[in-house]
C-alpha cells in the first residue's frame, strides 16, 4: 500500500500575497522619500512607516509560511527578490541624496547580487543556504536603514553619528559574510564534482 504524498501548496497565499505587497510599496517608499527632498517632513516620516510596515512583512509571510506548511518555490524565489529591492532602493536612494557614501552602497549591492548570482550558478551541485550570518546581515542594513531614514534635526544629530556607526558594522559583515559564501560555494562545486567524477568512475 503507497504511501499518500501530500499535496503541493497553492502559490495563491497569504505569504506570498505578503511578499507582492512588499514589492507594491517599494515604488511608494521611493516616492516618498524623493518627493521630501531632504526637508525630514512628513513625506520623509511617511518613507520612514512604508518601510518599517515592508520589513515586518517579511518577517510575518516567513512565520506564516513555516506555521501553515505554506513555503512554496515561488516564494522561495520572490521573497528575496523582495528583500533586494527594499534594501536595495534604500541604499541608492540614500546616497542620491548625499546621505550615504556611494561606495558603500555599491560594495553591499555588489555582494548581494553577487552572492544571489552565485547561489544559481552553483545549484546544480546543492542548495546554498542562508547563513547566521547571513541572516545577521540583514538586520544589521535593516536597522541601518532604518536609523538612516528617521528626520534628522539639530536636536537629534547624534541620530547622524549612529546611523554612520550601524551602517559600517553592517558593512562589515556584509563583506565578511560574502567572503563565508564564496568559500561554501566553492566547497559545494568541489564536493558536486567529486561526486559526480566517482559516479562517472564507478559507471
Amino acid at each position: 500500500m503507497s504511501e499518500s504524498v501530500a499535496p503541493r501548496p497553492s502559490n495563491w497565499n497569504l505569504p506570498n500575497a505578503l511578499t507582492l505587497l512588499r514589492i507594491v510599496l517599494v515604488p511608494f517608499f521611493v516616492w516618498s522619500f524623493v518627493a521630501d527632498d531632504g526637508d525630514y517632513g512628513l513625506l520623509r516620516w511617511i518613507s520612514v512607516v512604508i518601510f518599517v510596515i515592508a520589513i515586518y512583512t517579511d518577517k510575518l509571510d516567513g512565520d506564516i509560511a513555516r506555521a501553515r506548511g505554506l513555503i512554496t518555490s515561488f516564494g522561495k524565489i520572490a521573497d528575496p527578490i523582495a528583500d533586494k529591492l527594499l534594501i536595495g532602493s534604500a541604499l541608492i536612494m540614500l546616497s542620491a541624496m548625499g546621505e550615504l557614501w556611494w561606495w558603500v552602497t555599491i560594495v553591499m549591492l555588489v555582494r548581494e547580487i553577487g552572492i544571489t548570482l552565485l547561489r544559481f550558478v552553483v545549484i546544480r551541485y546543492g542548495v546554498m543556504a542562508a547563513s547566521k550570518g547571513g541572516k545577521l546581515k540583514t538586520v544589521m542594513q535593516t536597522v541601518a536603514i532604518f536609523v538612516y531614514l528617521l528626520p534628522v534635526t539639530p536636536a537629534t544629530s547624534w541620530l547622524s553619528l549612529l546611523a554612520l556607526i550601524i551602517m559600517l558594522a553592517a558593512l562589515a559583515v556584509t563583506v565578511v559574510t560574502g567572503i563565508d559564501y564564496l568559500v561554501k560555494a566553492w566547497q559545494l562545486r568541489a564536493a558536486g564534482r567529486s561526486g559526480l567524477n566517482s559516479g562517472s568512475a564507478k559507471g
